[in-house]
Order: structure tokens, then C-alpha cells, then sequence
């Protein structure tokens, strides 16, 4: 096997073995604590920019397939485990995942201590790091880790938005025939879906709850969404600081109260912009499927599917404004926001999971019925 060596910003290096493509990439290394769903942590827009260090133990064993695809190609990249598995077995693969990473030129460290790792990284906070399967030269790979530009401040929904317009008409698929998922209902409704970095499975949820789904860019204005008469207007998640995308919260702010909006993770940010908060970067962030949040509402815990480095400062949201309806229950964080007047809401999680548990399906239930309201 090649030798891999995965070098931090502060001096710490882990060497492993390669797999997947051996070439070098760099990038801000945080950590995913999901057990399963690797492929559609591979393949998510929110991961642009980023080494992904994976807490469960061995990856890989049952390859990938396209159906569990969130998005056209992978975005991570790389990727450090403990194990990674060169034997697949399952009966939906379609490829190994060291193929299909090989495939887009992603590298793989493996055979390193993860759970040091992720100590290190709770510890200290996230840190940029390099990912070499080329380079032996450990003293020329941290000062190139060192020389990455901080994730703060970085605009990446731009670079990872569509640049065209498109309908989506899929709905969920079950995986398997004792999985029982609605199928698509009747399309009552015509959403438009801000991409930040859109994941497929909320567009799935979507039409699966009775949408009709128009895929925008990033840049697109008020204007041009309104002038597609839609029943309501969704904000997706996405990489990146939310902090540099005041144009877009600024054409939210303007479809308050003439449209239902929904914002899920990075839409819950510009969210929380338009409504005249700020945002901060977390230590280490949330990533994982096992996040207990709070509905302040029902009262009821809610055990969610994460992704986040960023979040919303309570502080900054005017009580006259806006109420905060889901608290993270691990460090008191912004989970939800509503407006007290328009039909607006968002969550920092991600109901739709994909991996993760479906606790928090209702919130598209709950769209829908802004969207029936609206339209009386």
C-alpha cells in the first residue's frame, strides 16, 4: 500500500495508508459521528471545502450506489478513517467506494487513529489540514495546510449553486420493499428551491409531500421568484460562511409576507440574516445523525441529522421580530426560527436526513400547511 499523511495547521500529522486517488488535496478536516450513510455524506454540497474525518470504525463495506447519490458528484475533499474496507457486500451496490472516490480524484487515509483525531479536533476546534498520498515532505505539508484560506468568510454556496434553472419531479424511493414511504400525491403545490447546495432528498421531500419543485440559483432576486407565482419559497443548505451572502438575505427579506419560505441548515442562516441577526462559527461544529434538539413548542426531543460549522446568535434575533423554537440540547444553540407575523420559518438540522433518523419529517407537513393557508 502507498503511504498517506494527513498534516494540521498546528504541527499535527497522522500517517496512514492510501486508497482512493493518490494525489493531494487540502482543506478545512472536521468530523461526521453517523454511523451509517457515507456515500451521502460524500456526495453533499455542504461538504465543499473539507476533509472529512468519519468516527465510525470501518468504511466502506458496502460500496455505493447511484440511487443514494445527494447530488451529481462527491464534494468532500478527503476522507481519514480507521478502516476502510476493500471487500463490498450488499446487494444494491453498484461500485466499491474506493472506486468510486478514485473516480473523482478524492484521497483516502486510512489505518490512523480517529478517535485521537477527533479529540484533537474537539479540543482545539476544526483546523485546516492537508491530505497527501504524493508527499512524504511533512514540514512543506503543514505550512501549505497553514497557508489554506480560513473557512470564515468564504463564499462557497456561489461556487456550488446551478447555474440553470430546473424542475425536479422525483419523489423518496424506498430503499427496500419493507420500507414503507408515501408515494409522490398530487402536485398541489409549486415551490421554488433556493440552491445553496441542494441536497436530492429534500427535493424528494418535497415533491413526496405534494410539490411541484423549481431548482434556482444562488443569485437569483425576489423579482425573478416572484415573477414564477409560486405557492412557497424553500432555502437550502449549502457549505461555506453564510456571513458573505448578505445579497441573498437581502432578496429573502424582501418576499416576507408575500410568500410562505422554509430554510433548512445554510437557508436557515440566511434566514436568520434577513430577519437583521448575525452568525458565528462554531468550535467544532455538528455533524452526525444523533443530535437531540428541542421543540419548544411540543416540548418533545427530537433526535436529528446534522451538518453545520456555522450557527445563528440568539442575541442578535429582536424578540418583536422573531421566536426561537428549537434549542440544540448538547450546547444551547439556535436549531429553529420563526417570524411571529409571516408565514417563515427554518431549522439549522436537516428533517429530510438522508443519512439520519426522521424525527423531524413534520416540518414539511408544517410547509405545506403555510402554503395550503396562503392560498385561501
Amino acid at each position: 500500500m502507498n503511504p498517506a499523511i494527513l498534516a494540521l495547521e498546528d504541527g499535527t500529522v497522522f500517517e496512514g495508508r492510501a486508497f482512493g486517488a493518490l494525489t493531494e488535496r487540502s482543506g478545512e478536516v472536521v468530523f461526521n459521528t453517523s454511523l451509517t450513510g457515507y456515500q451521502e455524506i460524500f456526495s453533499d454540497p455542504s461538504y465543499s471545502g473539507q476533509i472529512v474525518v468519519l468516527t465510525y470504525p470501518q468504511i466502506g463495506n458496502y460500496g455505493s450506489t447511484d440511487e443514494d447519490m445527494e447530488s451529481a458528484h462527491p464534494f468532500i475533499e478527503g476522507l481519514a478513517v480507521r478502516e476502510f474496507s476493500p471487500i463490498v457486500s450488499n446487494w444494491r451496490s453498484e461500485q466499491a467506494a474506493d472506486a468510486y472516490l478514485k473516480t473523482h480524484n478524492i484521497p483516502i487515509i486510512d489505518s490512523i487513529d480517529t478517535r485521537k483525531l477527533v479529540r484533537h479536533l474537539r479540543t482545539r476546534g476544526v483546523m485546516r489540514g492537508v491530505l497527501s498520498s504524493l508527499s512524504t515532505d511533512v514540514p512543506t505539508l503543514i505550512e501549505k495546510a497553514r497557508a489554506i484560506p480560513s473557512m470564515a468568510g468564504l463564499d462557497l454556496a456561489t461556487r456550488v449553486s446551478t447555474p440553470n434553472s430546473y424542475p425536479w419531479s422525483q419523489p423518496v424511493e424506498p430503499c427496500s420493499p419493507s420500507e414503507r414511504i408515501k408515494g409522490a400525491g398530487e402536485s398541489l403545490y409549486h415551490v421554488v428551491a433556493y440552491d445553496f447546495g441542494i441536497k436530492r432528498n429534500i427535493l424528494r421531500r418535497l415533491v413526496t409531500t405534494g410539490c411541484r419543485v423549481t431548482v434556482v440559483p444562488s443569485g437569483t432576486s425576489a423579482d425573478d421568484v416572484l415573477a414564477l407565482n409560486p405557492d412557497g419559497v424553500f432555502l437550502s443548505n449549502g457549505p461555506g460562511d453564510p456571513e458573505p451572502l448578505v445579497a441573498q438575505a437581502n432578496e429573502v427579506r424582501k418576499m416576507f409576507g408575500k410568500k410562505p419560505i422554509f430554510g433548512i441548515c445554510l437557508g436557515h442562516q440566511i434566514l436568520g440574516l434577513a430577519l437583521g441577526g448575525k452568525t458565528y462559527k462554531l468550535k467544532f461544529g455538528h455533524r452526525g445523525g444523533n443530535h437531540p434538539v428541542l421543540n419548544k413548542k411540543t416540548n418533545k426531543v427530537e433526535i436529528t441529522a446534522q451538518n453545520h460549522g456555522f450557527a445563528v446568535d440568539p442575541d442578535s434575533i429582536a424578540d418583536s421580530i422573531a421566536e426561537i423554537t428549537h434549542v440544540n440540547l448538547n450546547d444551547g444553540t439556535v436549531e429553529g426560527l420563526r417570524h411571529k407575523s409571516e408565514p417563515v420559518f427554518c431549522v439549522q438540522y436537516h428533517p429530510e436526513a438522508a443519512p439520519g433518523p426522521h424525527d423531524s419529517l413534520y416540518l414539511f407537513d408544517d410547509f405545506i400547511g403555510l402554503m395550503k393557508e396562503h392560498k385561501k
